[in-house]
């Protein structure tokens, strides 16, 4: 029998899932090869045996996604399939197009194909761009919940950027289990904030194992997205979070697009720093595509640990990368921290940076007076503490979620900014949560 022969597209994460879940004992199909892209150094390795099965005894290679019509006429491909996230719907046929002018079908995989059913309640906190402000709400959406006396597990989307074999299935409970899965700073700074308030996080690469795993000790599961990414669970009350920033990206990019029509609940974040116009023109498009989600205002406001520091100081403004590489924002809570508190001076840090941190720069050219927390393995994050160190400043503003204090060896003073939502309509969040388990029996 003829097998369909594919090549799943991605960022070491849905490309997996969906390879986990659909392909991986399906004997119609044989997946030849996956393509990486977004996040440095993914590629090149090989999916291994311990995860592909036993129809890939050899595992399955990964190769950079600019191969993609080299390796189509290759492998004689039939079908490719896009599973990443956090792009816009042009960018997405473009990529279809290659696909198609190459000989190959060009596929998007859905819901039915790609969610998986828990035996407990899920809670699903997404967004329809990276940087709108899922880490605060799951943040809240916790808090709520344990305030209730429910037992509370998150999981987080995938963030395997390092040894395969030993990210199946992770664990973490303390922070020492952040140094002991060598944790790069992209899953620090989603991991550390719940840690801090004393969640297990659950994350790797077979959510399958996952869950069976997090369902043994939690009365409700959170499922904490990445980028704009859907659920890997099927959530039974979906939260998701826009930004009036940007207004229209939520109906411009994949697939964000997706989670705002399944959305049960959106929240307007950043309502206090957006124009009116803005807001208005974020509430149409919501109105537009899902009437029937019951739409919050919010904020989050920012805090400082040591403010005193930053006023008239010629300062360094580290932010949270994703938000500023393939989020397309040119600041984040760092420089409105900064300019809030009176700082003389933000330093330009593209003069200091060399390495990936210089090749970042290269590629996102809307960023100028901020420096990007990349660190997706010990190489970079060597080369983020040593850009950091070389610039010239009085003081470091750490507008990321992971206190960079822990990771990195400074040689200057430097300040945490920290932000929490704020909900400023109702019903809240806390209101929606009660109705929704009084529903489901739970309270």
């Amino acid at each position: 029998m003829h097998k369909t022969r594919v090549i799943i597209m991605g960022a070491a994460g849905r490309d997996f899932h969906n390879f986990n879940v659909y392909f991986r004992n399906n004997d119609e199909y044989e997946v030849v090869a996956f393509t990486a892209t977004q996040i440095p150094g993914i590629e090149e390795r090989v999916y291994p045996l311990e995860l592909a099965g036993k129809n890939y005894p050899k595992g399955i290679p990964i190769y950079p996604e600019e191969k993609l019509p080299e390796l189509i006429s290759k492998f004689d491909v039939d079908q490719v399939i896009f599973a990443y996230s956090d792009v816009s719907h042009e960018y997405v046929m473009h990529k279809a197009s290659i696909a198609l002018a190459s000989g190959a079908d060009f596929r998007l995989m859905g819901l039915k194909s790609t969610m998986l059913k828990a035996k407990v309640p899920v809670v699903s906190v997404c967004a329809v761009r990276t940087g709108s402000g899922k880490s605060q709400t799951s943040r809240k959406v916790t808090k709520i919940l344990r305030g209730i006396g429910l037992r509370v597990v998150v999981v987080r989307h995938p963030m395997p950027y390092g040894n395969l074999r030993r990210q199946v299935c992770q664990r973490f409970a303390t922070f020492e289990d952040l140094d002991k899965y060598e944790c790069t700073i992209e899953e620090r700074e989603e991991y550390e904030p719940h840690l801090r308030n004393g969640i297990v996080v659950y994350a790797g690469v077979d959510y399958e194992k996952i869950l069976h795993s997090a369902e043994k000790e939690a009365d409700i599961i959170i499922w904490d997205g990445g980028n704009n990414d859907l659920p890997f669970f099927k959530p039974d009350l979906h939260i998701v979070v826009v930004d009036p920033h940007r207004p229209g990206h939520e109906i411009r990019y994949h697939p964000g697009e997706t989670n705002l029509r399944m959305a049960d609940v959106v929240v307007i974040n950043k309502v206090k720093t957006a124009e009116k116009q803005k807001i208005e023109a974020v509430k149409r498009n919501i109105c537009e595509v899902n009437p029937n989600a019951v739409i919050i205002e919010a904020a989050s406001p920012i805090t400082v640990d040591k403010p005193e520091l930053v006023k008239d100081k010629r300062v360094l403004v580290v932010e949270d990368g994703p938000t500023l590489t393939h989020g397309d924002m040119p600041y984040g809570a760092g420089i409105i921290a900064a300019r809030k508190l009176g700082a003389r001076e933000i330093i330009d840090p593209r003069p200091y940076a060399f390495g990936s941190i210089t090749k970042a720069f290269e590629k996102y050219k809307h960023l100028e007076l901020v420096l990007p927390a990349l660190g997706y393995g010990k190489e970079q994050i060597g080369e983020l503490e040593k850009v950091i160190n070389a610039v010239p400043c009085d003081v470091v503003v750490i507008g990321t979620p992971v206190d960079l204090r822990r990771v990195l060896r400074l040689n200057k003073p430097a300040v945490k900014v920290t932000y929490e939502l704020e909900e400023l309509t109702s019903p809240n969040l806390e209101q929606l949560l009660k109705r929704f388990l009084r529903e489901l029996g739970k309270i």
